[in-house]
């Protein structure tokens, strides 16, 4: 991992105040960092100037963030279990909220490949209790992993053997699919693992397969560098890690909180953005994000 850290670059803490910092999502074209405080019911705004201020207040319980390939902000809302988009005007729209007739649980994290098409995870967080989203039962009864086309509005089920599917990005080829279980957090011996699936036809999954244990903790979000490496959040472990693209563990980053999710970011996307509890840390690092992840 030495090649990719800087000897020079130490570990900033950004900004804090949050009660769950999530999301984090970088808007090159404005200079700015946007993340989502979700027991708080806010979508927050930083500039590298230093400057902080509230983005949308209610945000639904807003949870992870991306933005499509005409740059518009595509969020998981908790609270109105759904994918919305943030538009031109900064209006916003919902895009998909059922399946086959049921209510989704509470979309977490999402991400959207080359064709337009949107992939989401949704396991029932936002659900379970009034703090991070509105208490309700599932009207699926299971955690599943979407694809949801807005050129034709279809949604299909892509992956239905998650116990609390998490975070998801797909390779820089889009020939991969990584998703992150973490049914551990509620069960004891619960799945803390990333898995790994090939894509099939650009449309749907293959079977999943275990690409790396996270021990100890979880992955929670995660996001892809230049060369494909792997860079998670590790949960309770108080940490980001990165693994090779075979799944060869590169190390680890000890934060001083228990980190959620991260995004590149900067002009030249060197500088790693890491959601913490409480906060938000930024490195700048020897390597690049992927430009379109």
């Amino acid at each position: 991992m030495r090649p990719m850290l800087l000897m020079n670059a130490a570990i900033e803490r950004i900004a804090t105040g949050f009660r769950w910092a999530e999301g984090p999502v970088w808007f090159g074209d404005a200079n700015c960092l946007l993340w989502s405080d979700i027991p708080n019911d806010r979508i927050m705004r930083w500039w590298p100037t230093g400057e902080m201020d509230v983005y949308r207040s209610p945000a639904r319980f807003t949870n992870g963030h991306t933005r499509d390939r005409q740059g518009r902000l595509v969020s998981c809302e908790h609270g109105g279990r759904c994918i919305s988009r943030t538009e031109y005007d900064g209006s916003v729209s919902v895009l998909v909220d059922r399946f086959e007739g049921g209510r989704l649980n509470s979309p977490n994290d999402i991400v959207v490949k080359s064709d337009g098409s949107i992939w989401f995870t949704d396991p029932d967080y936002g659900i379970m209790s009034d703090y991070e989203g509105h208490r309700a039962e599932s009207e699926q009864g299971v955690c599943r992993v979407y694809r949801f086309d807005p050129a034709d509005g279809s949604i299909t089920a892509v992956a239905e053997d998650y116990e609390r599917p998490n975070g998801i990005a797909f390779s820089p080829d889009e020939r991969v699919m990584y998703i992150a279980d973490t049914g551990f957090t509620h069960r004891e011996g619960g799945p803390h693992h990333i898995r790994v699936h090939d894509v099939i036809d650009g449309v749907r999954l293959g079977p999943g397969r275990v690409f790396a244990v996270i021990e100890p903790g979880f992955a929670d979000g995660f996001r892809l560098d230049e060369h494909g490496n792997i860079w998670t959040s590790c949960g309770s472990g108080n940490a980001v890690a990165a693994y090779a693209p075979d799944g060869t563990p590169l190390g680890r980053i000890d934060i001083p909180e228990m980190v959620s999710n991260l995004c590149f970011g900067g002009p030249k996307r060197n500088r790693l953005f890491i959601t913490a509890t409480t906060s938000v840390y930024s490195l700048f690092l020897g390597v690049r994000g992927h430009p379109i992840l």
